[in-house]
C-alpha cells in the first residue's frame, strides 16, 4: 500500500504534541503565578486614601494602642474603622489648621463618614472573626505584619486559603500570651520561654486551641 503522508509528517506530529504539552505547562505555570501575584492577592499594594493615615506615626512613634481606634476587635468579627470623633479627640487640639486633615474636619462638621478604601479584603464566601483569634492568642502582627512601621497600610500576607490553613494546622507557631496581642515587638523570651516552639505548645494547651480545618469553619 503506498504511503499516504510524507515522512515529514511524523516529525510535525511529534513537534505538535510536544508544543501543546509545553504550551499547557506554560499556561498552567502562568496562571499559578498570576493567582499568587500582588496583582491578584494585593500583597504589598498601598491604596489611595482620602487621608494618608500613618500607623508608623500613631502607633510606633506616639504609642497609641490598637484598641483606641479599633474598638470592637475583641468583641466582634470586625476590627471596625474608627469614627471621625475618635480622630477629633486629638485633632481638635493639635494640627487644627493642617490642610491634610481638612477632610477629617469636614467629616466631623457634616457628620458624614470618611470613605476609606479597604486594604484587607477576605473573599465574600469566607467567614473571619477577629475576636476569636484574639481570644486564642493570635497577635495583630501575625496577619498584618509590622503595621506599626507602615506609613501607608499595605497587605502583608496573601489571605489565600493555604495561608490560613498554615496557621490553623500549626497554631503553636503563631500563638502568644493574650496580654501581648498588641505588642508588635514581642518575643517569647519576654514571657519567660526559650523560643516560640516551647511557648506555642504550652499556650495551645492552656488556651484549649483546636485546629479548625474543616470546610465549615470558614465557609458558612
Amino acid at each position: 500500500m503506498p504511503q499516504i503522508f510524507h515522512r515529514a509528517f511524523n516529525t510535525i506530529s511529534v513537534v505538535s504534541i510536544l508544543g501543546v504539552a509545553v504550551l499547557a505547562g506554560l499556561t498552567g505555570g502562568g496562571l499559578y503565578l498570576l493567582v499568587r501575584s500582588p496583582y491578584t492577592t494585593g500583597v504589598g499594594v498601598t491604596r489611595d486614601q482620602p487621608i494618608p493615615f500613618s500607623h508608623a506615626h500613631h502607633v510606633n512613634e506616639l504609642g497609641i494602642d490598637c484598641r483606641y481606634c479599633h474598638t470592637s476587635v475583641e468583641d466582634s468579627s470586625y476590627a471596625s474603622v474608627p469614627p471621625t470623633k475618635t480622630c477629633m479627640n486629638c485633632h481638635s487640639q493639635i494640627w487644627v489648621g493642617s490642610e491634610m486633615l481638612a477632610p477629617v474636619r469636614e467629616s466631623y462638621r457634616t457628620d458624614t463618614s470618611i470613605e476609606w478604601n479597604r486594604v484587607h479584603r477576605v473573599a465574600e464566601f469566607c467567614y473571619f472573626n477577629h475576636s476569636i483569634h484574639i481570644k486564642k492568642g493570635i497577635g495583630c502582627v501575625s496577619c498584618h505584619g509590622r503595621i506599626d512601621h507602615m506609613h501607608l497600610v499595605r497587605q502583608q500576607n496573601t489571605l489565600l486559603m493555604e495561608w490560613c490553613l498554615d496557621c490553623h494546622r500549626q497554631p503553636e507557631k503563631y500563638v502568644r500570651p493574650r496580654d501581648q496581642i498588641y505588642n508588635m515587638n514581642f518575643k517569647p523570651q519576654d514571657a519567660g520561654y526559650k523560643n516560640q516552639e516551647e511557648m506555642g505548645k504550652a499556650l495551645v494547651e492552656k488556651y484549649e486551641i483546636r485546629s479548625k480545618t474543616s470546610c465549615s469553619a470558614c465557609h458558612r
